[in-house]
């Protein structure tokens, strides 16, 4: 298979003769063999892993997004992805900096919910004077 890990604005890793890929979903891990039939998943944020045979097993820290696969194409789109030396280290990265991130975007699309709102009824407001 070929595997293609794309961020938004530049590509993250290309791998070709990847024998085997396995990544997290919402309902537990998923795995991709060269001839599973296409598909589409959502992604966790998590640690990916692709095992070749020139690199053995390699360990990725991506946050989430989504996986589609066509053929022998294998593309992986996510908003931020990490190599690491260590899986200690991308588990701790994932827990602290893709998670947390999360929590921060929740309270901002609060915020902005409560200002669209606000300025919504305003708009009303101007409508019915």
């Amino acid at each position: 298979m070929n595997l293609k890990i794309l961020l938004p604005f530049q590509i993250f890793a290309e791998k070709t003769e990847v024998l085997r890929i396995i990544a997290e979903t919402s309902i537990g891990s998923f795995g991709i063999l060269p001839h599973r039939l296409d598909c589409v998943v959502a992604l966790l944020p998590s640690i990916l892993c692709y095992e070749t045979e020139a690199d053995g097993e390699v360990y990725i820290a991506v946050d989430e997004g989504v996986l589609v696969k066509t053929g022998s194409e294998v593309l992986i789109s996510v908003r931020r992805a990490m190599a690491g030396e260590s899986l200690a280290q991308l588990r701790t990265a994932v827990e602290q900096e893709f998670l947390t991130l999360d929590e921060n975007e929740q309270s901002i699309r609060s915020v902005m919910a409560k200002l669209e709102s606000g300025f919504l009824r305003r708009f009303a407001g101007f409508q019915h004077d």
